[in-house]
């Protein structure tokens, strides 16, 4: 598919996947009408109230920011209230435009490689699906600094304010981005006709394999080793001498985790395994979209490789995370709130590890396509 072609649904998706998150933010104020906690429930209200926030243009927000802005020098907040409030706007203006900016160039790239036709419309989906995920969190990071300095105090322990911001959002994307994604697709199977044939690669079963596998050891990296608690921990407790940028331990692990890996002591064995099994699910996710992806491309670039393992590494965690809380927090609480709770993140590490074992995966696969003959089969083969 031509660039011209891809264009039309990249940009179509971007501006729905931006719509939708603004009337999500404006739909904030619904929450407050009477009768709402008699539908929702109080836990209901209150979890979506957390969760709309980030995206809301909601003075209100900002109600109790000049109450921590006086510097014990005598300042008033009232004095201080415009500026604020204004940074708070421009921080908005910066994320919602940033969702657009960051969403567009990667569904432009997943439409032109992985267009929604031939057998593909599945992968197509669940590939722009998971990166609205990430272009909205990397919305989230861009405009963290107007959010942190709107609220008065931006130069006290600056990152781990960081990364809190960045974690927060991320229940309003998972059902705005999977909208979105619909819609590119739906744009794309409208624009993709008379294109012209789009063949599938014949990729060598053996170098998919071990490019899948490549990628997977990868991801294990981020999800085992640097997991593991004592590991994390280390992590959790890097902290340099002063300044701004003290205490950077919450925001690495942020970047570079992508799970918590506990052994059995302490609990019971049951519960472990089931934890772990959460883990196998996103392992396992990650290696079978990695061998399909290849094939499924219609040309195994090196970015739509980076790009697409990204995409699986946001699906496998979700998979897992899902697991996670049917399996373990099942129970009377059980329902969509609930389930949309239990997403946890994981979003920037799945992009950091993701695009390095894209790479990896990418790397493998010309190598080991290289070393092998015609021994090849139609992508999508098990």
């Amino acid at each position: 598919m031509t660039y011209r072609r891809a264009a039309i649904p990249a940009l179509v998706g971007g501006l729905v996947l931006t719509a939708l998150l603004w009337w999500a933010g404006a739909s904030l104020q619904a929450l407050h009408l009477r009768g709402s906690a008699g539908v929702l429930g109080a836990q209901g209200v209150a979890d979506l109230e957390r969760w709309l926030a980030p995206w809301a243009y909601d003075p209100s927000a900002l109600a109790g920011a000049g109450a921590e802005t006086s510097g014990g020098i005598g300042d008033t907040a009232a004095a201080d209230t415009g500026r604020y409030h204004s940074l708070y706007t421009t921080a908005l203006q910066i994320r919602f435009g940033a969702v657009f900016a960051f969403f567009v160039p990667g569904a432009l790239l997943l439409v032109r490689r992985l267009p929604p036709v031939e057998g593909r419309l599945p992968a197509a989906l669940l590939a722009l699906w998971t990166w609205g995920l990430v272009a909205g969190t990397l919305a989230v990071t861009v405009s963290a600094p107007w959010l942190i300095a709107s609220q008065g105090h931006g130069s006290y322990r600056f990152l781990p304010q960081l990364a809190g911001v960045i974690s927060s959002g991320r229940q309003a994307l998972v059902a705005t981005a999977l909208l979105a994604a619909a819609v590119t697709v739906l744009a794309a199977r409208i624009t993709a006709k008379g294109a012209g044939p789009l063949p599938r690669a014949a990729v060598p079963v053996r170098a998919a394999r071990l490019a899948a596998t490549t990628g997977t050891a990868v991801i294990a990296l981020s999800l085992v080793v640097l997991s593991y608690q004592p590991i994390a921990a280390t992590l959790q407790q890097v902290s340099p001498d002063g300044g701004l940028f003290v205490e950077p331990g919450d925001l690495l692990r942020q970047w570079l985790l992508l799970g918590t890996w506990a052994g059995p002591a302490g609990g019971p064995i049951g519960e472990w395994l089931l934890y772990r099994a959460a883990d196998l699910l996103v392992l396992a996710v990650v290696w079978w979209a990695l061998r399909l992806l290849p094939g499924l491309l219609v040309r195994a670039t090196v970015p739509a490789m980076a790009v697409g393992t990204v995409c699986a590494t946001v699906l496998g965690l979700l998979a897992g995370q899902l697991l996670r809380v049917a399996l373990v927090d099942a129970g009377p609480r059980q329902g969509l709130l609930h389930l949309l709770g239990g997403v946890d993140g994981g979003v920037p590490a799945a992009l950091t590890s993701g695009l390095v074992a894209g790479l990896a995966a990418a790397v493998t696969l010309r190598a080991a396509t290289g070393r092998t003959g015609a021994a090849a089969l139609p992508a999508g083969a098990a």
